[in-house]
């Protein structure tokens, strides 16, 4: 299934895409689309259902804006440098295991709202990422199978990123990853069943029209099944929770000099093969 949440801000209400493309409201069968609908066997069994009946209300797409597939995210798990061509291209060793860092769950927007540039803000870049949200909870998991069988679904992320405040200005890399909208995710939250392979994903990003990444998650140094399994080792992850599983090459920290960091005006698109599209316009903060 292809859930989604369409709405304004802060008063989204639940839908779903079915197999022809039609637009239709869930809001009389779940209240919405959040870990505890994801961890709920039966009522995820009333949604499927009424996918399939084909008696859902159409909703008319026509301006309506589409927010995060996902309400009440508790936390969000990024794994760095998780592409080989993604660490040739920034000189880095890969990793010898993930690298974590986290992002805050206020950091998410719909997958076309609009990202703001942060104030004094030079090396603001792009990247595109798979993520993975968690609908079983999983802790100390042993095997990749066992990892698998808690991923509720997929997404499409945009893990926004300001190289300056993440790399220059001290500390860890939390600074230039929490900047106010800078993780838009959807369109859709994909359920696991649709994706046969995770790991056989492609992965595109635009700026301005020009493809600047190409990527595929048969690139990952670590594949979904192992970042969840290994995510497990050291913290609980719970329904709801998401992990962007990092970006392939192509960002501008990896360009020649000047590199082409984003300036306000500028448009990004991006999209994951089955996964959606999302399109942002950015502007100052």
């Amino acid at each position: 299934m292809k859930l989604l949440r369409v709405g304004t801000a802060g008063s989204e209400r639940p839908a779903l895409l079915d197999a022809e493309g039609i637009l239709r409201d869930l809001s009389g069968v779940v209240p919405d689309i959040d870990g505890a609908l994801l961890a709920d066997d039966a009522a995820l069994g009333r949604v499927r259902a009424a996918s399939e009946s084909g008696e859902l209300p159409v909703l008319d797409a026509d301006g309506l804006r589409v927010g995060p597939p996902l309400a009440r995210i508790g936390k969000i798990v990024c794994i760095g440098l998780n592409y080989h061509d993604h660490a040739r291209e920034t000189g880095a060793e890969p990793p010898a295991e993930p690298v974590i860092f986290f992002k805050a769950a206020d950091t998410v927007v719909g997958p076309d709202d609009t990202v703001l540039v942060p104030r004094g803000s030079v090396k603001t870049d792009w990247e595109v990422e798979l993520a993975v949200v968690i609908g079983r909870t999983a802790r100390y998991l042993e095997s990749h199978e066992e990892a698998l069988a808690r991923v509720a679904g997929y997404a499409v992320a945009h893990d926004v990123s300001e190289r300056e405040f993440q790399i220059e200005r001290g500390g860890t890399w939390d600074k230039g990853k929490n900047c106010e909208t800078f993780n838009p995710l959807g369109p859709w939250l994909v359920t696991a069943d649709e994706v046969s392979d995770p790991q056989d994903l492609s992965l595109k990003l635009w700026v301005n029209g020009e493809l600047k990444q190409d990527g595929t998650t048969a690139e990952q140094i670590f594949s979904v099944a192992e970042v969840v399994r290994y995510v497990s080792q050291f913290m609980t992850l719970y329904p709801g929770d998401v992990i962007n599983t990092g970006t392939p090459a192509g960002v501008a920290l990896g360009q020649p000099e000047p590199k082409p960091y984003l300036r306000p005006g500028d448009v990004v698109e991006l999209e994951i093969g089955g996964l959606g599209r999302q399109r942002q316009e950015f502007k100052p903060a």
